[in-house]
């Protein structure tokens, strides 16, 4: 009998705040520290939370890109991925309330491939449509582009 995965499923965690800056978080048997620069009080032994936002949609996109490209029989290859990142700091400053704090992202999937431009590109366009961190990026409003480049001839 085939075990049915859940569709929803709730996370659950607790993390502790040593220092106004430093968030320690247990997820799954992992620690997780999300901290501040020592230049913004903090003890620098991880990414500040923005930078978390951002090294969760690059880390969202490697893995659903990768899970698309085997569905559509596309190797990838080497890959590696630049972000361009706007991000309006007036909000977490406290100078005043900001709707849109990430205006725009562009990622670039650079992927040292023999499989064609049109391949990558119909990698990319399954992987906006199940990249949970994508997601929510866009329905804030900011303007995600994700271009998946050949850099192999």
């Amino acid at each position: 009998m085939a075990v049915k995965m859940k569709t929803v499923v709730t996370y659950r965690t607790r993390a502790e705040c040593p220092t106004h800056a430093r968030t320690e978080i247990t997820v799954r048997d992992l620690n997780v520290v999300i901290d501040e620069p020592i230049e913004r009080g903090g003890t620098n032994l991880g990414p500040s939370p923005t930078e978390a936002a951002m090294t969760a949609l690059i880390a969202c996109t490697n893995v659903i890109g990768h899970k698309n490209a085997q569905k559509l029989g596309v190797d990838l290859g080497a890959m590696t991925i630049d972000a361009n990142c706007q991000f309006d700091r007036r909000g977490v400053l406290l100078e005043e309330e900001i709707d849109l704090p990430f205006p725009e992202i562009t990622l670039t999937v650079n992927c040292d491939t023999k499989a064609s431009q049109e391949d990558l590109i119909r990698v990319g366009v399954e992987t906006s449509k199940y990249c949970a961190i994508s997601k929510l990026f866009e329905a804030s409003g900011t303007n995600l582009t994700v271009n998946w480049v050949k850099t192999n001839t």
